[in-house]
């Protein structure tokens, strides 16, 4: 049934929302002039830094075959991107990660395969020749920066630069998403050729639903467990100031701000879309010509106050939505918990969730309040030293402990002191209406902030906003 309700709003944002966002928005809100600046990567970038704004530095251009020939490649450094001056949907880009070892005429591509200064050549002629330019048109080859990776992305992005595509109308953030290089795309962030989309709650910066390709929804990073919803952007509410900035700048109207945060720098922009695509849609689960339509018309003084009636109309809108795909509740990084001990004796508390820990924990001092404290005495009381209980069986351990009231199972325990074994005894935690029947272990927490950690073997059921 999801299924079909997403094929349903995939069919309708199409058919319904393609011509009638080119008619009513794009040709209306942008000049000849600005598209023209737009679909020149160099102008843009020359006009974007004379307004202060962040872009890749530019190491090169070349625009005939003379030039080409004349070419110093010796000026190139170990990392670079090779662009078409006026490409479009990612189609021509060329990133290199390093030089080849013990060979000065190499470099080193994303998928481990090498590039030649005779590649780049035989690349930079198709450039010239409009092979990847709009209408075929000769073009200009340039070579700029290669940003750094922010360590957040690194266990989500393949190789490349994840980037913010952030949709701006009337001087107004209406939508957002976080494009993910994949193996697919061969590391880059273009959804076209297999990059991962990941729609942006316009609040929070947090990350939502996310899509691979055109269409296919997905909750995990490709071959791992990793979530993709729950990531927390940096530089938030900078970055939709630079995407209006860029805005007044360009003179667009309606237009897409690629992104991207350098290790080094921050945000930095990419490029300008006079022309952004619908794949945003989807992975926001919600269509652009009614957001569109909300800002149409009103009066933005200011950039400040465009990126707060952004932030303001279009935050948290989908949070329902996300729930009823994912069949998850939405919770943040601290709860409030009701737990239910023996006898059944109840407590709320409030605890923090924790995707680090493997399992939930809670302290001792609550455990001997929920009914606990025989368990926990006779523990302690049968308890031997880490050294000779790590090296027993399991089974042989199970022996010591076994006789202990209501103990299912113990588990080492990292601590300031070394490790150690605890008791896990079986508990029922209620957490946003959701009830748990789960093993948590009892540990001394009295000197930390809150009494119960709830760890990822136990949050299957829920999603996590860091903002909430």
């Amino acid at each position: 049934m999801r299924m079909n309700m997403f094929e349903f709003f995939l069919k309708s944002q199409k058919i319904l929302g393609m011509n009638s966002r080119n008619l009513n928005f794009i040709r209306s809100c942008n000049s000849r002039s600005a598209k023209r600046l737009a679909d020149d990567k160099i102008m843009s970038k020359r006009a974007l830094g004379k307004g202060e704004i962040a872009v890749p530095k530019l190491i090169a251009k070349i625009a005939s075959t003379e030039a080409l020939d004349k070419f110093d490649w010796t000026t190139l450094p170990g990392g670079f991107a090779l662009k078409p001056n006026r490409g479009f949907g990612g189609e021509g880009i060329l990133v290199v990660y390093g030089k080849k070892k013990n060979r000065e005429d190499a470099w080193v591509k994303a998928d481990g395969s090498i590039v030649t200064i005779d590649d780049l050549k035989n690349h930079i002629r198709n450039i010239i020749d409009g092979s990847f330019s709009l209408s075929n048109t000769p073009d200009i080859a340039f070579f700029e920066e290669r940003l750094q990776l922010l360590k957040l992305f690194k266990p989500y992005a393949y190789k490349g630069i994840p980037d913010i595509r952030v949709v701006v109308y009337n001087k107004v953030p209406v939508m957002a998403m976080l494009r993910l290089p994949t193996k697919d795309s061969g590391g880059k962030a273009n959804l076209q050729q297999g990059a991962i989309g990941v729609g942006i709650d316009l609040a929070s910066g947090v990350t939502t639903t996310a899509v691979q390709g055109k269409n296919k929804i997905i909750e995990y990073v490709p071959g791992t467990r990793l979530l993709l919803s729950g990531i927390k952007i940096p530089y938030w509410k900078d970055i939709l100031q630079l995407a209006v900035r860029t805005q007044e700048i360009s003179k667009l109207g309606f237009l897409g701000v690629d992104v991207a945060i350098d290790k080094e720098r921050g945000p930095v922009i990419l490029e300008l879309n006079a022309r952004p695509g619908l794949s945003i849609q989807i992975a926001n689960l919600a269509g652009l010509q009614e957001r569109l339509r909300r800002v149409r018309g009103i009066t933005i003084k200011t950039l400040e106050r465009g990126v707060r009636l952004g932030m303001d109309l279009f935050g948290g809108e989908i949070e329902e939505e996300l729930e009823g795909i994912s069949g998850r509740k939405i919770i943040s990084t601290v709860e409030k918990i009701k737990l239910t001990g023996k006898n059944g004796v109840e407590v709320e508390v409030e605890a923090k969730i924790d995707t680090g820990a493997d399992w939930s924990a809670i302290d001792t001092d609550l455990a001997r309040t929920l009914g606990l404290a025989e368990t926990i005495e006779a523990f302690d009381a049968r308890s031997l030293p880490y050294d000779k209980l790590k090296d027993m069986t399991k089974e042989e351990r199970w022996n010591v402990f076994k006789d202990v009231p209501q103990i299912v199972s113990t588990i080492p325990v990292r601590s300031a002191h070394g490790f150690t074994y605890r008791p896990m005894v079986e508990m029922t935690i209620l957490i946003e209406g959701v009830s748990l029947v789960t093993k948590v272990s009892l540990i001394n927490r009295s000197e930390l902030k809150y009494p119960v950690i709830v760890g990822k073997r136990d949050l299957g059921r829920f999603l996590i906003d860091v903002k909430k």
